[in-house]
């Protein structure tokens, strides 16, 4: 069994609110940088990435299943749950080859220019640095983000907050 899908709905919000209201999940991965505004999602998009705790019936439905929500850094909208910014680039980086690379490339490119073409504010956690750098690399976000002294994107790091 399938949920109902983004082409029953006027947007993705509405959407995902539809489908994800009321239930014990996170909205995580793209379908929290849909939600998060970062991404604008697919035509007749079908997928829904979440947090829960036991998979569920749907088909549709990516479930990626923890213990607890307690160690994510989670925004409420309403009965909307959904992973913040940091959490939700971080958890992508660190699960890179199980993503939907062109959602994060596009979220990063549209933080960086929502943020006055910087990445201040986004907490890139050190293991997963290398794989950030790459992707800016790759793509020529790198060649147009400010620089610190050692030519490296000005972005601060988690450590820098401990």
């Amino acid at each position: 069994m399938i949920s109902s899908t983004r082409g029953d709905y006027h947007g993705n919000r509405s959407w995902l609110q539809a489908v994800v209201g009321d239930r014990d999940w996170v909205l995580c991965h793209t379908s929290a940088l849909e939600y998060l505004e970062l991404f604008v999602g697919y035509m007749d998009e079908k997928l829904i990435e979440v947090y829960a705790k036991e998979p569920g019936e749907y088909e549709n439905i990516k479930y990626r299943t923890i213990d607890s929500f307690d160690s994510l850094d989670v925004v409420n909208f309403g009965k909307v749950r959904c992973t913040s910014v940091n959490q939700t680039v971080n958890d992508m980086l660190n699960d890179f080859d199980d993503i939907d690379e062109q959602s994060l490339v596009e979220a990063l490119a549209t933080y960086y220019y929502l943020h006055n073409d910087s990445f201040d504010g986004l907490l890139i956690a050190p293991k997963n640095q290398a794989v950030f750098d790459s992707i800016l690399s790759e793509t020529g976000l790198w060649n147009i983000t400010r620089r610190d002294s050692n030519d490296r994107p000005r972005i601060p790091y988690v450590s820098d907050y401990l």
